[in-house]
């Protein structure tokens, strides 16, 4: 049983619907979205036009989640001084730069200049993430990727905040991340990732489905790398999308939830089409119509298959923190 503050109680509250299941919703990619709209206009997109995107986004289908993530640049603060992101719904930001510092090794996660847990906490938002890339076999630099974890971990609980954190897989030279090879590998990596991070004071995994479900389609042998991941996570753990189409993240999420997932946190599996449209009208009827349809499924999934995030935490409802009669003066 893990013993959370009353600051993170109240954020993961903020960010779960009341069945206690994460109904997530990234919005905070950067270098990623701008490749996606000059890839559908032919053009560079400036400030204004992230930022419209985001609003646009935001405004269409934040209200079918429990809480949406986004980036300090172009959405956080944009998205709450525009009136688009309504009170009911949870505020996660994200912490590191966008992209990575290279090492000969491989790659390195980088906090955003100028940005803070601290900020994060003042500004409002409920929860604060952080994107790492990782190798658990690479072992030097596993090792200093983790000293960024804990240095981040230390400031949520100086500023009492939910910390998630959302370790990606990668390749190396010599290594193709499509390949039958490097599929075959994911799942070994993918659960000793999960069990190095959760070892530091992180109070939600923001994990990638344990599988390539191009090679590996045997639906007892994914769910039964997901039990493992389950196993092997010490805290409350959700599923990102990474970019698969919508079709694969639904059954990722399905799998994942009968196997102890708390529900999800999918980025583009459920807008991305919509990038490829360069009219804004047709762009916003789109998330509409189509990305909130599927946050609304999704959420069933979850909400009929997954474990709330107090019962992977071993906490009763009814008390999830011991609060005495002088808690304030101690807090």
């Amino acid at each position: 049983m893990k013993n959370l503050t009353i600051g993170k109680i109240r954020g993961l509250q903020q960010i779960s619907r009341s069945s206690g299941i994460f109904i997530m919703c990234a919005m905070d990619h950067r270098a990623g979205l701008i490749s996606m709209i000059e890839e559908a206009q032919h053009d560079a997109p400036d400030y204004n036009e992230i930022v419209s995107v985001k609003l646009d986004m935001c405004a269409a289908i934040g209200r079918y989640a429990s809480g949406v993530l986004l980036d300090p640049e172009y959405g956080a603060a944009q998205c709450i001084a525009a009136n688009v992101l309504t009170g009911r719904t949870g505020l996660l930001v994200s912490v590191e730069a966008t992209g990575y510092e290279k090492d000969p090794m491989g790659r390195l996660t980088t906090l955003l200049k100028g940005w803070s847990v601290e900020k994060i906490k003042r500004m409002g938002a409920q929860a604060v993430k952080m994107l790492v890339y990782y190798r658990p076999d690479i072992k030097k630099l596993a090792a200093r990727q983790l000293k960024i974890i804990a240095r981040v971990a230390d400031d949520c609980l100086k500023y009492d905040i939910p910390f998630l954190v959302e370790p990606k897989t990668y390749r190396i030279e010599g290594e193709s991340m499509g390949s039958a090879e490097f599929a075959e590998r994911l799942p070994e990596m993918v659960i000793e990732t999960a069990r190095q991070i959760t070892a530091l004071p992180v109070d939600v995994l923001k994990a990638e489905f344990p599988a390539d479900m191009k090679y590996d389609k045997d639906v007892s042998e994914l769910a039964e790398y997901c039990k493992q991941l389950d196993a092997a996570s010490r805290v409350p753990w959700v599923i990102l999308s990474a970019g698969v189409d919508y079709e694969t993240f639904r059954d990722e999420v399905t799998i994942a939830s009968r196997a102890g997932a708390s529900g999800f946190l999918g980025g583009r599996a459920i807008w991305q089409e919509a990038m490829q449209i360069a009219d804004r009208e047709k762009r916003v009827t789109y998330f509409k119509e189509v990305a909130g349809k599927r946050l609304e499924e999704l959420a069933a999934i979850a909400e009929k298959y997954g474990r709330p995030w107090h019962q992977k935490l071993g906490l009763d409802t009814s008390r999830l923190v011991e609060t005495d009669r002088d808690w304030y003066r101690k807090y």
